[in-house]
């Protein structure tokens, strides 16, 4: 199929990507460059979100001065800390029938993206890139204590999210209106927010599936086993623990009015 080519006024897009971006002044303009060419060559309309989180870099500025042209990119403020905050605040921006979120680094090959929207097309509503996937070409070169901790974290979200391998892989593509449903009642801020994100999906009937992808380990991560590990832990905890008061709440039957005493109903 051909490429998408705007005429005078591109029309609505198909499908909006959000980028959440903190301090990226390092990578944003490759990988939008990357992510926008990927774009324009797919036979539909689409458009980019990013979402800058507080950055105290030059990560708005080339975001603002990005020029236009068939894959409009456009950039919102998220006051509130933490990637979770901002894939939510860009999911909310967004009007397309489909929507998915990646990271700054584009990590995950952006070919990808023709079998997430595939997918989407044929009926799915959630597509979740896993590099756990048997299929998944990985090159990765985290650390033994990293590589312990994730294992520890991909067994406690399993209890939250059974079947799905790898939560946390930054490539996630939903139907637009189930996003946006979802996206308005996420309470997670940080790095679990896949978790929640995905359980309140599964809670409305939708299936997650996973695609395999090809996943670079880029340099630059801001995570750390030894400062974000308790509060990796606590915030699985605080989503395992809503959910399940959810889920009893719901439950639990409605207690019946008994009969006005005069015996009318």
């Amino acid at each position: 199929m051909a490429p998408f080519r705007p005429g005078r006024t591109n029309p609505s897009p198909l499908l909006e990507i959000v980028v959440p971006a903190y301090n990226e002044e390092g990578r944003i303009f490759e990988g939008l460059l990357s992510l926008c060419a990927k774009l324009a060559g797919m036979p539909f309309p689409s458009a980019v979100v990013v979402v800058d989180n507080n950055s105290t870099d030059a990560t708005a500025e080339i975001v603002r001065a990005w020029p236009s042209g068939a894959v409009p990119v456009s950039l919102t403020q998220c006051p509130v800390p933490g990637k979770g905050a901002a894939v939510r605040t860009g999911l909310l921006r967004t009007r397309a029938p489909f929507v998915g979120f990646c990271d700054a680094d584009m990590a995950t090959d952006l070919d990808t993206i023709d079998v997430a929207v595939g997918l989407l097309l044929c009926g799915e509503r959630v597509v979740v890139g896993s590099r756990a996937h048997p299929f998944s070409e990985v090159d990765n070169r985290h650390s033994r204590v990293r590589e312990l901790g994730a294992a520890v974290f991909r067994r406690l979200a399993r209890m939250i999210v059974p079947g799905v391998s790898d939560t946390q892989c930054g490539f996630k593509f939903f139907d637009g209106p189930l996003a946006r449903e979802v996206a308005a009642g996420l309470r997670t801020p940080g790095f679990t927010f896949d978790v929640e994100l995905l359980a309140r999906c599964a809670e409305r009937d939708a299936v997650l599936r996973e695609i395999p992808v090809r996943w670079r380990d880029m340099p630059g991560s801001r995570f750390s086993p030894a400062r974000h590990s308790a509060g990796i832990l606590l915030e699985l905890g605080r989503i395992w623990l809503a959910l399940r008061h959810e889920a009893r709440t719901a439950a639990r039957p409605l207690r019946e009015h008994p009969l006005d005493p005069v015996g009318s109903p």
